[in-house]
């Protein structure tokens, strides 16, 4: 199960990164604390997109890497449960500390600032829905 975890919260880490912070320009990993009003706040925060999107391709490296040396997946059920799982625990960890806690940055902040909650509302519910979704799956394996 760890190397679906793994490359589950690797691409959910790549679908925020690429997604949210490159192809929608919502937001970008620290735009909140450092709005993007200046070349400098642009340059720090797309520093930081960087630094977020090495870490998500460690994970989906190693992810890969376990999978190989266990000669792939023994169920391809429960890999995706797994990858699910991981996606979910991806949303659900960044949504509640980077959107809620620390708030470095809202999911939506090209939205009206009072519409930002329920854009994390959103993340958060579509972690929770990955996260049945995969445990449903791993559950049907058994």
């Amino acid at each position: 199960m760890l190397p679906g975890l793994l490359v589950g919260l690797g691409l959910g880490g790549f679908f925020d990164g690429i997604v949210l912070h490159q192809l929608l320009q919502w937001h970008h990993m620290l735009s909140s604390w450092y709005p993007v009003t200046s070349l400098e706040a642009l340059a720090l925060n797309t520093r930081w997109d960087g630094y977020f999107h090495s870490a998500t391709y460690v994970f989906v490296v190693f992810g890969v890497f376990l999978l190989w040396r266990r000669g792939g997946p023994d169920d391809g059920r429960a890999l995706v449960g797994a990858v699910l799982l991981g996606w979910a625990a991806f949303n659900l960890i960044e949504g509640t500390i980077d959107h809620q806690i620390l708030g470095v940055h809202h999911v939506n902040e090209t939205a009206p600032r009072a519409a930002w909650a329920w854009w994390d509302a959103g993340f958060l519910a579509w972690g929770a829905a990955m996260a049945l979704a995969g445990g449903l799956l791993l559950r049907a394996r058994r």
